[in-house]
């Protein structure tokens, strides 16, 4: 099939090749019945513009900026480490991709941070985000300012955000909740649930949908309210271990965010280990050992590469004018189990 070129169009078109490229970049200055007339050969021609080549030709770079939790769970060390590679790979693009550290629980640090971007400093804004009303302004701020945002691993859905990277995270607490269940089937006692922090939406998501299912579903599963531990394990390993303490009839944990090194600690010293289903989220090399050894009983996966990936993608296209295709960015939901680990 042979491929056209915008000259191809130009001429069928009967216009100028600037006048292709001011439609393509949706510039104003082309009169309605010349738009029609361009977007007619396009179709015809199925003219697909060479979105890198003209990157290239372009004199300056598309900027990209990552805000990341400070944070030392491995979970968010992958997805540092994915951006790294993203900006490595795009900087052939004439893609500059940076990143910048923040506390992600602290929500007026977080809307001032975003509060600095401009849009001469940044065409786009990726960033693990606080569903915080602080935040949220600051977002619908920054997109006014004409820099395109995209939220990654968890979600501010009432702002103007252009597109959220990341899971279903209430699915993912009801699938929490039915392989809980059906572990525990025939049992009843107490279900402990941990979170980082319910400011963040990916976690009262998750929550959400855990308790939602448990209350119609397993009657016989009583969950304890949510403690947070802001995904630090130390911190982690001292709440369960107190839970542990001030519920003899424990009999399941789900851990909805990260520091769940710290909640292996504390079932493996107990010696617990055994009689208490614990189903995490994320594989790490820590809790990938745990999955072997019995401690965990399943964990719930999303892929961080993707995750990055996906928003650099929806980024790109923005900028380019170019179309998102949905079911390339939609991030699946995988359950692990020792039997099953990639």
């Amino acid at each position: 099939m042979a491929k056209f070129t915008i000259q191809d169009v130009a001429r069928r078109a009967g216009v100028s090749v600037a006048t292709i490229d001011r439609v393509l970049n949706h510039r104003p200055g082309v009169r309605a019945p010349t738009v029609a007339k361009v977007e007619a050969a396009i179709r015809e021609l199925n003219y697909q513009p060479d979105r890198i080549a003209a990157r290239l030709a372009r004199a300056r770079e598309y900027r990209f900026h990552f805000i990341l939790p400070v944070s030392t769970s491995e979970f968010m060390t992958r997805i540092h480490a994915e951006v790294e590679e993203a900006a490595q790979r795009m900087s052939a693009e004439r893609v500059a991709i940076t990143v910048t550290n923040v506390d992600v629980f602290d929500g007026e640090a977080l809307a001032a941070m975003l509060d600095a971007i401009t849009a001469e400093q940044a065409d786009g804004v990726a960033l693990v985000a606080l569903d915080h009303p602080a935040v949220r302004e600051a977002i619908n701020a920054l997109t006014a300012r004409g820099v395109a945002v995209v939220t990654l691993v968890s979600d501010v859905p009432g702002s103007k955000r252009l597109h959220y990277a990341g899971i279903d995270n209430s699915s993912a607490g009801r699938t929490a909740a039915n392989l809980m269940g059906r572990f525990l089937r025939g049992l009843s006692g107490t279900v402990g649930l941990f979170a980082g922090s319910l400011a963040l939406r990916d976690h009262i998501e998750r929550q959400f949908g855990f308790e939602q299912v448990v209350a119609h579903e397993y009657p016989d599963l009583a969950v304890l309210p949510v403690r947070e531990s802001r995904d630090d394990s130390a911190r982690g390993e001292e709440m369960a271990a107190q839970l542990l303490k001030d519920h003899p009839d424990l009999i399941g944990i789900y851990n909805v965010g990260g520091g769940t090194p710290g909640i292996v600690a504390a079932l493996e010293k107990a010696g617990r280990a055994k009689d208490i289903v614990f189903i995490a989220h994320e594989v790490t090399d820590a809790s990938r050992r745990a999955l072997i050894r019995g401690t965990i009983d399943a964990i719930i996966n999303q892929d961080p590469g993707h995750e990055v990936r996906s928003a650099v993608r929806v980024l790109m296209a923005k900028a380019d004018n170019a179309p998102v295709i949905a079911e390339q960015e939609r991030i699946r939901i995988d359950i692990f189990m020792r039997d099953n680990l990639p």
